[in-house]
């Protein structure tokens, strides 16, 4: 929920673990959810079926709800296609939309799915956060770490774009 009481229609999620040692269960969840490495983001649908893909995964991703103006940025700094070019003007006219302002709107509303687009990498590539992690990156949010659903992910984003 945001703080303004309205349901979100996005969640971003991300990847802060690596895979080795994990459970087949969740690494096929992680798989699903295209976040097979780690750093890589992604923007889902606020549903009960995400829902649940993100608590049977929360020992490695931390999720939280997708601002626009986030989305934004990462579809210009980190949005790629196919080949790992990065999206140009033409490939959002191809999609059906105006500009990058649209296409985070639509994503941030849930009204197109980011894996959906055709020709569009359904991940984001990020860095390790400039400065580094200030919490636990082994322990969930609510007892002093990163993972699971965590408020503070935005502006941890912005440092790893």
């Amino acid at each position: 929920m945001q703080g303004d009481g309205k349901l979100a229609k996005s969640i971003l999620v991300v990847n802060m673990r690596g895979l080795v040692n994990t459970p087949t269960t969740v690494k096929d969840t992680l798989k699903s959810l295209n976040l097979e490495t780690r750093f890589r983001a992604t923007i889902v649908p606020d549903t009960p079926s995400y829902r649940g893909m993100l608590r049977k995964a929360k020992e490695h991703v931390s999720w939280c709800d997708a601002p626009t103006p986030l989305i934004k940025k990462l579809l210009e700094k980190r949005g790629r296609k196919e080949g790992w070019r990065p999206l140009q003007q033409e490939d959002l006219k191809k999609l059906g939309f105006e500009n990058l302002d649209k296409l985070a709107e639509s994503l941030a509303d849930s009204k197109v799915i980011l894996n959906k687009l055709e020709g569009v990498k359904p991940s984001f590539a990020l860095s390790p956060p400039r400065g580094g992690f200030k919490r636990s990156m082994r322990r969930n949010y609510g007892q002093g770490g990163l993972l699971g659903a965590n408020p503070d992910l935005p502006q941890i984003v912005e440092k790893m774009v």
